[in-house]
């Protein structure tokens, strides 16, 4: 659906992206990750037809976004992060008047936002001003803008900011159900809301695409972060010496004393291989093993070690 070939853009001298290659299939929701400034709006503006790269290429659905601009924004939506949104205007009055602008008039545009006031939850605020709306309802107002005529991409720039915990976990549930239809883009740097909502993450740092995967693949692929927690009881500086000389093991620290029990954290290796490992070191030893328990990388760690 979405093809971006060594995208460059800068701006003066300072150089958003540096040669941005990814490809989006059809159906996928996306996460499009980094720190603030790594350039995730930048692409996001060249993508849906605000700006032009330097040079690279972009394709939507075949259509290259330069040559074929007004074709290209027919399949987009677009929710920036702060959503262009009339704050006088009732609901239902904005959402006609955006229809209109999309070439949608008479019962079709009526149709379509009765589907999207449902869709979005907005039945008991359509004839409401915007600017008398909470900042979640808003959100729900420029999503509805956003999906008015049909796009086959969604874009989101930071969909969730700013929001309470409750409107951010009605906005995800909102998003993985267009997920079912769409293609989403969702441009962030809030991690929990790509594991809650992605099928899939590109993550981008100082204008370069450092890793691209599922949020599994990303923590499995991180060798840094992968731990065991282990509970022992023995000799502490045998156990210490037994357990760093381990096949594997990177680093070992002593994480808490429970009397005579002592929790170690080991990293290094596989997993679930350097968890064996230990496991055998302490029955080899007649050693006593309290707790043995595996510990993955998070997203964060992930995002840490690819972005510092």
């Amino acid at each position: 659906m979405i093809q971006a070939d060594n995208v460059t853009k800068s701006y003066g001298s300072t150089r958003a992206l540096r040669g941005v290659s990814f490809t989006i299939n059809k159906g996928e929701i996306v996460g499009f990750l980094g720190p603030n400034g790594a350039g995730k709006t930048t692409m996001m503006k060249i993508l849906t037809c605000y700006m032009t790269a330097d040079t690279g290429s972009v394709d939507v659905a075949g259509l290259d976004v330069f040559d074929n601009s007004l074709e290209v924004r027919k399949r987009i939506g677009y929710l920036p992060e702060s959503a262009p949104l009339y704050n006088d205007m009732p609901v239902v009055d904005f959402l006609k008047f955006v229809g209109g602008m999309r070439g949608i008039s008479g019962s079709r545009l009526h149709e379509r936002i009765r589907e999207l006031v449902g869709m979005t939850g907005l039945e008991g605020a359509v004839t409401k001003c915007i600017g008398e709306l909470s900042k979640g309802y808003r959100q729900r107002v420029g999503l509805a803008q956003a999906l008015i005529h049909e796009p086959d991409i969604l874009v989101l720039d930071e969909p969730t900011s700013g929001l309470d915990p409750n409107q951010i976990k009605e906005i995800r549930e909102l998003i993985r159900e267009i997920g079912r239809e769409k293609t989403v883009i969702l441009s962030t740097h809030i991690l929990p809301e790509v594991n809650a909502t992605c099928d899939r993450a590109i993550i981008i740092s100082d204008g370069r695409v450092v890793a691209s995967g599922s949020p599994s693949e990303l923590m499995a692929r991180s060798g840094g972060g992968n731990s065991v927690i282990a509970r022992i009881r023995g000799p502490e500086a045998d156990v210490e010496k037994r357990l760093s000389a381990i096949q594997g093991v990177s680093s070992l620290r002593v994480i808490g004393r429970d009397e005579n029990i002592v929790r170690y954290e080991l990293h290094g290796g596989k997993t679930g291989e350097l968890a064996e490992r230990v496991f055998d070191t302490v029955v080899a030893n007649k050693w006593s093993l309290a707790e043995l328990r595996q510990e993955s990388a998070t997203l964060e760690q992930v995002f840490a070690e690819l972005t510092t």
